[in-house]
């Protein structure tokens, strides 16, 4: 067998989902609960963490098993450093390793700077950021460890383009892209990949308020004249989870309204 056939072979054994264990941040609804489950639909035991809503994370847990996959609830505040480690720990401890870790939590404080305080500023920075750091901080030994590694963090065109009344948002996004890149460079050699994925305006709970002028709005400066769905922000992710030769990438998921 050439070298080149080698390759191949261990690239199609690590191609698949199935077996592998998943931590999705934040998926008790949302963006982050389709991906858990759409995960669970490719095979793989998924840790759906929360912080708040319980009922939320066990009803993503039931529709997982309702599907014959396998799931469980761990509760986590991943602005918090040792939460964050608890969650990896606890993780290890249930499935024995983690392959994949997604970083999905997030939240807005949206106000102009000039109205911005510290408190405003230090919530988004703390959760959609510094979370960030803290679970891969928890997981990155184990994966380099045994050689292979999936993180997947939640970016967002805000971190790319900005927004009005976003300075935090854009700030803990665009820092999101710096932190994939550069971590990306320092564990290829072991078999961890690190990638982000920059949603567009998606379809979300959230959105779902907006005002339908607001929303039309918005609607007519995407060129594919449509708001995004959380699955195809899943599928994103399944196919950066699934991909072997590909680190350090932004892929957007946005109707090409920022190229």
């Amino acid at each position: 067998m050439t070298t080149v056939e080698k390759n191949l072979v261990q690239t199609e054994e690590v191609s698949g989902l199935e077996g592998k264990v998943v931590v999705v941040t934040g998926s008790s609804k949302g963006i982050g609960a389709t991906i858990a489950k759409e995960l669970a639909k490719q095979g793989a035991k998924v840790v759906v963490n929360y912080n708040s809503s319980a009922a939320g994370a066990e009803k993503v847990v039931g529709e997982i098993e309702e599907l014959g996959g396998t799931a469980v609830a761990v509760k986590a505040n991943v602005s918090n450093l040792e939460d964050a480690k608890s969650l990896i720990e606890q993780t290890i401890a249930h499935f024995g390793k983690v392959d994949v870790l997604v970083n999905n939590a997030g939240i807005t404080r949206d106000k102009t700077f000039k109205k911005m305080d510290e408190k405003a500023w230090n919530e988004v920075i703390n959760t959609n950021l510094n979370s960030v750091y803290h679970t891969t901080s928890a997981v990155i030994n184990p994966m380099l460890e045994q050689k292979f590694g999936r993180i997947i963090n939640i970016s967002s065109i805000v971190g790319q383009a900005g927004a009005f009344g976003q300075t935090n948002y854009a700030a803990s996004k665009a820092g999101i892209i710096g932190f994939t890149k550069s971590l990306a460079l320092e564990t290829a050699k072991n078999g961890v990949t690190v990638n982000a994925v920059c949603p567009g305006y998606i379809l979300t709970e959230m959105t779902a308020e907006i005002p339908e002028n607001v929303m039309e709005a918005i609607v007519s400066k995407i060129p594919m004249k449509r708001m995004g769905t959380t699955q195809e922000i899943a599928e994103a992710v399944i196919f950066l989870a699934k991909a072997d030769y590909i680190t350090g990438q932004c892929i957007n998921v946005n109707g090409g309204v920022y190229m």
